[in-house]
């Protein structure tokens, strides 16, 4: 009986801090620290989306969801780099230790260089030059109530360098929890990120949202038995039904005819559902290479050409598995003037050194 307490204790909590997310973050607008919404590993660009909910020892799906911070990651780290658009360089760096009857954790750092520009007035005048760039410090911990139930946070301090002498400083939290079924493969998992708000705003006469830019996500994955896939299914923005926005068309034109069609109530809900709708899937050839591919109909919608729709809102990537490290590209299709590449690298510092450790990672599909 008293374990059962213990074990309902944490959920309700969890569930309340739910609650209080969708109660009061806010949402629409403009936000300090958008940076922290990035895609920041190429697993999960490839797959489309920022975050996944796959526990499989990758400790890279650990900086947005940490009910996956587990002992599988101990001694993991991994770092990311990614090349955007006009020089913008931005990635993260994240280790992983768990500690007996205390939990496990992940120090996580994440950054965003948008380069030196020209300080200049209004009149013309230069001043020389000066840099950009917003930064995150991150610690997480993730505790596993049961064999089929974890939680876990994130605790963010965040600071923004963006205009020359102005900066800002925000604090911020993610909180999540997932279901996981061995025998089924199948994970789910909860998440509710950037719940923060900016202390310190770059000036304290503007009047942009403070709050951080919160979200709130529900995915599945599962790893079919018989076939090396594993699908993902994403359903994001919980908080906010309407992505459409004011700037959608309710009418068309016929070309031909001129004749005017108002859009039907079906098809403006069909849209809006596929907006919050993210899919991947992961083949897997030998345990050694990966293949992945994603479609984001959201993306694909606010980012696309009347003219030229291209291959917006698509992604794809490669993964290959050596023996003590593992190598990971992504690259997910944003414009037709470029798509940024993401490059990442895992390791074990027990499998780097030696033998495998009994706490080495070790896959979730590997312990059905």
């Amino acid at each position: 009986m008293s374990n059962t307490k213990q074990i309902h204790k944490p959920l309700i909590i969890l569930l309340l801090s739910f609650s209080f997310c969708s109660g009061y973050a806010q949402t629409g607008g403009n936000h300090d620290f958008k940076f922290l919404t990035l895609t920041n590993s190429a697993r999960s660009a490839a797959l489309g989306s920022y975050w996944l909910p796959i526990k499989d020892g990758d400790v890279n799906n650990t900086l947005f969801n940490p009910s996956l911070i587990n002992s599988d990651v101990h001694h993991s780290f991994a770092m990311n780099y990614i090349n955007d658009f006009g020089g913008i360089n931005y990635g993260y760096a994240i280790y992983s230790h768990t500690f007996d009857k205390v939990g496990s954790f992940a120090a996580s750092m994440q950054f965003l260089n948008y380069g030196t520009m020209k300080e200049a007035d209004v009149a013309g005048n230069t001043y020389g030059d000066f840099s950009a760039n917003e930064l995150s410090a991150n610690i997480g911990w993730g505790r596993e109530l049961t064999p089929h139930w974890s939680i876990g946070a994130n605790l963010k301090f965040a600071y923004s360098s963006m205009y020359a002498d102005y900066n800002a400083f925000g604090l911020g939290v993610d909180v999540a929890g997932s279901y996981f079924n061995a025998e089924k493969r199948l994970t789910v998992s909860l998440v509710a990120n950037n719940i923060g708000y900016v202390l310190e705003p770059y000036s304290q006469s503007e009047d942009s949202n403070r709050w951080f830019p919160f979200a709130m996500s529900l995915g599945v994955s599962q790893r079919l038995e018989h076939i090396p896939l594993r699908y993902v299914l994403i359903y994001n923005n919980i908080e906010k039904w309407d992505l459409r926005g004011n700037s959608q068309p309710t009418t068309t034109i016929d070309p031909i005819t001129g004749e005017t069609t108002t859009k039907k109530n079906i098809d403006k809900f069909g849209d809006n559902l596929m907006r919050h709708l993210t899919f991947g899937a992961e083949f897997t050839i030998a345990k050694v290479i990966n293949l992945r591919g994603g479609y984001n109909y959201g993306r694909r919608q606010e980012l696309k050409t009347e003219t030229r729709k291209g291959m917006m809102g698509f992604s794809w990537g490669l993964g290959l598995n050596f023996k003590r490290f593992s190598i990971d590209y992504g690259r997910s299709m944003y414009h037709l003037a470029g798509s940024p590449n993401y490059f990442t690298f895992s390791a074990n510092i027990d499998r780097l050194i030696a033998k495998r450790s009994p706490r080495a990672p070790k896959s979730y599909d590997e312990k059905d």
